[in-house]
């Protein structure tokens, strides 16, 4: 079939494309190639399928209304993935806009061309940072998710409660996926374990926030991959128990489903940290901070639902995972 993945550049986005061409579909690509970090990492990526036959790239920007109405007129897809989006907690409060332009005005725009293009599927990347302030371990799509910490988390909440709103209005099936720190090779350099590889290979401190008192549901590209190409095979369909007079937030009674995408176990930062010392060889200069304002201390995917609608079981561990996106960043940075 015919996909069209946004954010095809991206991390997620470039590996899904190469998952989707590999199975024989068709994909087409879209992606702004903003300089919210170095282009020259998203064009590498986009290098490993860009002469595929079956893709095709569109050097677009969602918020501009026009041109994503082109690309779904002209390539005509049955199934979307939208991945694109601003991210970063941190940036969010900096530059809150860009968010709204990106994650909102771009995902309106996609929805309304899912709707007149009679899209089969849309799956579209939600995040673990919706959960805000909730405290209960592990977090479940059946919590209540009502207070997000950060614009980055209020903007992923909205594309929820929108893709619910054209669900509901017009049977666009949908599904949203709450990814939990998705890392690996060919991860973005302002997540931590790329800056972390940096600032150890340089010689220079490495800053843990919270007092490394963090504890993180760190999920493997290839483990998030699996679940999303589950997810886009099987449309999101009603719930048939669902009642208003005890809503579940995880489902409803219009073809709109969202789903935990984790690794259901968590790994403490020091954890986390030593396990990448122990990968490159090296050990860290550790500089001690406090809590970052918009950061959530703990994350925990419940995956229950996954695992029951698409049989999913993330399989990589931490050690494994961090060993090959080690290996991966020595032969791409030539260090």
């Amino acid at each position: 079939m015919k996909v069209l993945i946004t954010g095809a550049a991206g991390f997620i986005g470039s590996a899904l494309a190469l998952r989707l061409l590999a199975r024989g579909d068709e994909v087409v690509g879209i992606d702004n190639h903003n300089d919210y970090y170095d282009p020259s990492l998203k064009e590498a990526r986009l290098a490993r399928h860009a002469d595929h036959p079956g893709y095709t790239h569109c050097r677009i920007d969602l918020a501009d209304k026009a041109a994503v109405q082109e690309v779904f007129a002209v390539h005509r897809p049955r199934r979307v993935v939208n991945l694109a989006a601003q991210a970063g907690v941190r940036y969010s409060i900096e530059n809150p806009l860009s968010y709204i332009e990106s994650n909102i005005v771009g995902f309106a725009h996609i929805l309304e061309n899912c709707r007149h293009h009679e899209i089969e599927h849309l799956v579209y990347a939600s995040s673990s940072s919706v959960y805000g302030a909730n405290t209960a371990m592990p977090f479940s799509v059946h919590h209540n998710v009502d207070h997000p910490l950060s614009v980055y988390a209020a903007s992923k909440k909205s594309n929820e409660l929108m893709a619910h709103t054209y669900s509901h209005l017009f049977g666009l099936p949908t599904t949203g996926l709450r990814f939990f720190t998705v890392y690996g090779p060919w991860d973005r350099p302002d997540m931590a374990l790329a800056k972390f590889t940096r600032a150890i290979m340089a010689d220079e401190p490495i800053k843990i926030f919270n007092y490394g008192k963090h504890r993180r549901d760190f999920t493997f590209i290839d483990d998030i991959i699996e679940g999303v190409v589950r997810v886009l095979d099987k449309p999101a369909t009603p719930n048939p128990e669902w009642s208003g007079n005890n809503p579940d937030p995880g489902s409803s009674t219009a073809p709109w489903r969202v789903y935990n995408i984790g690794n259901n176990r968590q790994v403490e930062l020091m954890e986390y940290v030593e396990t990448l010392e122990k990968a490159l060889g090296k050990t860290a200069q550790k500089e001690m901070l406090p809590l970052q304002p918009g950061d959530v201390p703990d994350t925990f995917a419940d995956v229950t639902d996954l695992a029951r609608d698409f049989n999913y079981q993330p399989n990589t561990t931490v050690q494994e995972g961090i060993g090959r996106f080690a290996a991966w960043y020595r032969e791409y940075y030539g260090v």
